[in-house]
């Protein structure tokens, strides 16, 4: 049989004619996989989100802590301030450090990105910042 009769063959045509619902079997085998990376690009958003906003609280306490006659607790309380004003829900259960060594301050920051997936905990979320002390020294 030569190719061009074995399109015309009876069983070979309604083959290819009964082919509806194909596209329904492809989609249910491809649309798991389309929602599993529309979730992962909205959860990763969330905690880039939460910690761009953690960082952001953790400068603006170093630049408090830093200043002159500052104490680091000043500068803990201003990171916590900023948390108040911008977290919302994006940042949960957030801690605020500060410490210094008598030459830098270190203000850190730390909480827990939103899941939006029911039962998964979020995405933990640390960022700090450091700088030097400001301070007059004596000119010799």
């Amino acid at each position: 049989m030569t190719p061009s009769r074995q399109l015309t063959n009876g069983r070979h045509k309604r083959r290819w004619r009964d082919d509806h619902g194909d596209t329904a079997i492809q989609m249910a085998i491809i649309f798991p996989f389309v929602l599993l990376a529309t979730v992962t690009v909205i959860q990763a958003s969330l905690w880039y989100y939460a910690r761009q906003i953690a960082l952001t609280a953790a400068r603006e306490g170093l630049t408090t802590a830093r200043a002159y006659h500052s104490t680091p607790a000043e500068g803990a309380a201003q990171a916590r301030n900023v948390l108040a004003r911008t977290a919302g829900d994006s940042l949960h259960r957030y801690s605020v450090a500060a410490s210094t060594d008598g030459q830098r301050v270190r203000v850190r920051v730390s909480g827990t990105a939103p899941s939006i997936l029911p039962g998964v905990p979020g995405l933990r979320v640390t960022q700090s910042a450091s700088g030097p002390l400001e301070r007059w020294v004596a000119r010799p």
